[in-house]
């Protein structure tokens, strides 16, 4: 397993389009492995998106169980994912690998569910909310070229930028 490099704001793939996987082989199982080391590496990362990492499919990987009290599904490979049903919306604050100097208020669902297929390509379904649903929308958006910073309520007043350690 490989640590990958993560892309950073302001590099303009970040922007870019995703397609759906359409290989279920040894390869996406080798990349889906990177991509969760990488995560891992991360500071406290609960989720990634393969184009963080320079690749351009819909894969996403969020694991909130860290969180006590946090209804949530574990550790979730989600590929090609699509959210069939939201509801509700909340203001979170948000922070990203890709965007590591600053955090910022999101308006997102509170509570979704979502279809996806795993890494051998069998679909599931989740019904997701909170700080779960919170997380899945927040990577799904990097399928779509989309980050934290492009849906903040105001940038004068809902960006923060992290203390440095």
């Amino acid at each position: 397993m490989a640590i990958l490099e993560i892309l950073k704001l302001p590099d303009p793939r970040l922007k870019q389009m995703s397609e759906p996987v359409t290989q279920f082989d040894a390869a996406l199982h080798d990349f889906i492995a990177d991509l969760e080391a990488t995560r891992q590496a991360g500071p406290s990362a609960v989720g990634i998106a393969a184009p963080q990492v320079d690749y351009f499919q819909r894969i996403v990987i969020v694991d909130v169980s860290g969180r006590p009290k946090t209804p949530n599904h574990g550790y979730l490979v989600l590929v090609n994912p699509e959210i069939v049903h939201w509801e509700g919306h909340a203001v979170g604050r948000e922070g990203c690998l890709s965007v590591p100097d600053y955090t910022g208020n999101v308006i997102r669902a509170t509570a979704i569910r979502l279809r996806a297929q795993d890494g051998d390509g069998q679909v599931h379904e989740f019904e997701m909310e909170g700080y779960e649903a919170r997380a899945v929308q927040h990577e799904m958006d990097h399928l779509d070229g989309l980050l934290f910073v492009d849906r903040v309520v105001s940038r004068r007043t809902d960006l923060y930028r992290r203390k440095q350690g």
